[in-house]
């Protein structure tokens, strides 16, 4: 190998070695005030996801009656979910776009539900729309917001947060679910500009007095294979932001359209990545699969102490 080659070679080590000390040191806000109850998420938690639409990419229609929806809660309760994710809104690529009042319809009977089985569970509503978000908070003391946009699909949603109070989970999505997968196409390096952009959305956020922020780098939401992987590989740089980092794997195209098969084949697949995720500092794993998550949280522990 030429001298040069090998000094460029050893420079691009050393740097990726000091990268990775530093990102270690940095201070991640681990305790999460939700609506008065807190999360410690020093170590990894699992998120259950609970699609309440028809028209979801791998669970769409399934549970859409109230003793469906009770079994799923009460199921993922059981095998250890620490949040419920609620989502009335499907965000598959090309979903359907529903009003804000259909979305609320189908959100208010199942936080009805919930509130009477489970009060003390931490809920999380995954919504992009700042009506919704606020309605969920005030009438029924949700948790957590989840929007697939980070602030903006609804300008409005950042000043509603700052009122309201909880943690907010920001992602970056290019686009929109209707237009995300038509040809995503980055200027510069995908993990730069998804950094850039949370950042950014942090930069808003800390402004406005909203501190209690969970980063989500938006697997599958206007991103290639080639776009995922490459975010999957170089996930931890995320940790400069200084942010707890949500991941949501769970059954999607970058697995089946890898290995082949359908969502209903990609669990492995997704147990896989969510270990990948985990090591790079991942704090909450969303998933459909909440016992298989669970396990995986358990060995990653296991390690950790050693």
């Amino acid at each position: 190998m030429p001298f040069i080659e090998g000094f460029r070679l050893f420079l691009r080590i050393q740097l990726k070695l000091h990268m990775k000390t530093a990102l270690n040191y940095l201070k991640i806000p681990t305790i999460m005030n939700c609506n008065g109850k807190l999360i410690d998420l020093s170590k990894p938690r699992v998120m259950g996801i609970l699609n309440i639409t028809p028209d979801s990419f791998y669970d769409g229609g399934k549970y859409n009656t109230g003793t469906t929806i009770l079994n799923r809660v009460r199921q993922m309760h059981a095998e250890g979910a620490d949040i419920i994710d609620i989502g009335a809104y499907s965000s598959r690529p090309g979903a359907q776009h529903i009003t804000a009042e259909k979305e609320w319809d189908r959100l208010a009977e199942v936080l009805e539900l919930l509130r009477k089985e489970k009060p003390d569970m931490l809920i999380s509503v995954d919504t992009f729309r700042a009506e919704i978000a606020k309605r969920a908070v005030q009438e029924y003391e949700v948790d957590i917001i989840n929007d697939i946009s980070a602030g903006e699909m609804d300008r409005q949603m950042f000043a509603t947060m700052a009122e309201l109070n909880v943690p907010y989970i920001i992602m970056h999505m290019k686009g929109t679910p209707q237009s995300m997968q038509q040809n995503p196409v980055y200027k510069k390096d995908v993990v730069f500009e998804v950094m850039d952009f949370l950042a950014e959305k942090k930069r808003q956020l800390s402004l406005m007095g909203v501190h209690d922020v969970i980063i989500d780098p938006g697997f599958g939401f206007g991103k290639t294979l080639e776009h995922n992987y490459a975010l999957m590989n170089r996930l931890n740089q995320l940790k400069i932001l200084e942010l707890p980092m949500l991941v949501g794997v769970s059954r999607k195209s970058m697995i089946y359209k890898l290995l082949g098969g359908s969502p209903q084949e990609a669990l492995n697949g997704t147990t896989a990545l969510n270990m990948m995720a985990l090591q790079q500092g991942a704090n909450i794993l969303r998933v459909h699969d909440v016992k298989e998550a669970g396990e995986c949280v358990r060995i990653f522990n296991a390690v950790s102490v050693l």
